[in-house]
């Protein structure tokens, strides 16, 4: 079976979120379906999968929502369900920066630029990209040209941009992320930190990857998703990463093969610093999966 798997966000500013969150948890469930919706006062950030029609009702009954309304959304498919269950959950931000000051539906935000155009503006020598996502992802994949902050969260950004950015030498600044929502918040803290002319990728680098042929694109590489899946390619089909269990990390063909890798349990990246206690607790935990 073909599952669609449907992505979406939209900062706008919700009342009482921990109602909605009954109503929507009650709704899916109802549909059948699967993924994850985080909701906060500023709004709402999702990933769900299920058939077309459920997918359908729930873009509808969002849209039709009366503090909600319409939001674009990315779609792609996958042969395995990549959710095990539907969780709606409630959290202070829906995208965590941890400056509660920032937030773009009350604020200005950089200029949405569509796919088509993107390849234009990051040519544009005066641009300096800056790629928004953790490191880790970024090892996976990136546009050619960007640069990689390095930071292990989202939170560590605005300490990235106070040391290495300056409103003053860097006039044109353009950001991007998975779906849209890391970057459009990183514009608004731009914004308000004195920078003017900002940019970032609308829909993300999802949408870059459905609207933009290979063969004109600039990206390289995989892109990390927060699913089963664990990346994507260009067609937006699995790749061939798994994910550690014991660290989280996307583990590639190659270490794979790594003596490290224990499904379930380790990788070349956490074997080292593993506990006993810790490969206990995983280990029990993958015989009750």
């Amino acid at each position: 079976m073909v599952w669609i798997v449907a992505t979406f966000y939209k900062f706008v500013p919700l009342s009482q979120p921990g109602a909605l969150r009954i109503e929507l948890l009650e709704q899916c469930l109802s549909w059948g379906l699967r993924g994850t919706i985080l909701l906060a006062s500023e709004g709402l950030n999702g990933t769900v999968a299920g058939d077309r029609n459920p997918i359908d009702q729930l873009l509808t009954w969002l849209h039709g929502h009366p503090e909600v309304g319409y939001f674009p959304h990315q779609e792609s498919t996958t042969d395995e369900l990549p959710f095990e269950r539907m969780k709606v959950k409630l959290k202070r931000e829906i995208v965590t920066l941890g400056r509660p000051e920032v937030n773009p539906a009350q604020q200005p935000v950089g200029t949405y630029v569509d796919p088509h155009t993107w390849n234009q503006v990051i040519n544009d020598p005066e641009v300096m990209l800056i790629d928004t996502r953790n490191d880790f992802e970024v090892q996976l994949g990136t546009f050619q040209g960007a640069i990689n902050p390095q930071t292990q969260s989202f939170r560590q950004l605005p300490d990235y941009v106070a040391t290495h950015l300056d409103p003053a030498q860097h006039k044109k600044v353009a950001m991007f992320c998975t779906g849209g929502i890391r970057c459009e918040k990183a514009t608004a803290y731009l914004r308000s930190q004195g920078f003017e002319q900002v940019y970032h990728l609308q829909g993300g680098i999802l949408n870059y990857l459905k609207t933009v042929p290979e063969a004109e694109s600039l990206w390289q590489g995989d892109c990390f998703v927060f699913d089963d899946r664990v990346t994507v390619d260009h067609q937006l089909a699995p790749g061939q990463y798994q994910l550690c269990l014991g660290c989280g990390h996307p583990v590639s063909p190659e270490e794979q093969t790594s003596p490290t890798y224990e499904p379930g349990l380790s990788c070349p990246h956490c074997y080292g610093d593993l506990t006993s206690e810790r490969r206990d607790r995983l280990a029990q935990r993958r015989r009750h999966r």
